[in-house]
């Protein structure tokens, strides 16, 4: 029995098909995690929707900027981008079911046995693990209730820049996702710089990657995330920290982590054409 997890797959349903043989996994007796951005730029985005709903009993996952990019497209809270490669989705036969499963995930998962944390972007280096949970909880909420919708059509925005415990409706829980879903580098003082993609060099000054300034959170409590194909796995001598995406759907690899020893396993991109 082992846990292991996936890093941003992206629609990439050969080469997630290959990483999985290569670490033999086995539903009846492991489970799989993925780190969110299960779809959207790889022509597979169906299929491996399809796959994680299929094995949803094994496999855990959370919430992505494409994954939620998809429910506001679908739901009509945004139009498609030109990047988008959603129409196999939005056209499918279980294209709601699919949908309303997707909304019921989480954008943090605590294991506490295993003492891992995973998230698809990171957690706000100005909160413990009880506020990023009940953050997590307010936008899981939100997403699952009545007002999903609305919820949906608030979401998009890179204010507000700073987090704020008196931070109320629609602004507070647009900042959360963005947290979750988007946040790559943040400032000395906890603001997000969602605007600068890519490498961590060259960032304004005062701003790091969120993991290099997380003091809240105990020393021992272990993150794992994806969303930054850049760092390439890499988060330098920070403790307890595992970067999981490798930027398979730019033609790079697919990574996946074993929990129990530490171990990546890593395969080429393999999709066609």
């Amino acid at each position: 029995m082992a846990t292991y997890v996936i890093g941003d797959i992206q629609g990439c349903y050969t080469t997630f098909m290959a990483l999985l043989e290569k670490i033999a996994f086995n539903p009846k007796n492991d489970t799989l995690w993925l780190a969110g951005d299960l779809i959207n730029r790889g022509k597979g985005s169906l299929e491996v929707l399809r796959f994680a709903y299929q094995m949803r009993e094994r496999v855990i996952t959370v919430m992505g900027n494409h994954d939620m990019h998809l429910l506001a497209v679908y739901y009509g809270a945004t139009a498609h981008k030109s990047y988008d490669t959603l129409d196999d989705i939005l056209q499918a036969s279980d294209c709601d079911e699919l949908c309303y499963w997707l909304r019921q995930q989480p954008l943090l998962h605590h294991d506490e046995r295993l003492n891992f944390v995973l998230t698809h972007a990171g957690i706000h280096p100005q909160w413990d693990i009880q506020t990023a949970e009940q953050c997590a909880h307010e936008v899981e909420a939100s997403l699952q209730g009545e007002m999903y919708k609305e919820f949906l059509h608030h979401m998009y925005g890179n204010q507000p820049e700073h987090w704020d415990t008196h931070l109320q409706g629609w602004e507070r829980l647009r900042f959360i996702t963005n947290v979750f879903t988007r946040m790559r580098l943040v400032s000395e003082t906890g603001r997000l710089d969602l605007r600068k993609k890519g490498s961590p060099e060259g960032a304004q000054e005062h701003y790091h990657p969120w993991f290099s300034i997380r003091p809240r959170l105990a020393s021992d409590v272990r993150i794992i995330f994806g969303h930054w194909a850049a760092l390439e796995c890499n988060t330098g001598d920070e403790p307890n920290v595992y970067a999981i995406d490798s930027g398979c759907v730019w033609g790079n690899k697919l990574t996946a982590f074993r929990l129990d020893d530490l171990k990546r396993f890593r395969v080429k991109n393999r999709e066609p054409g």
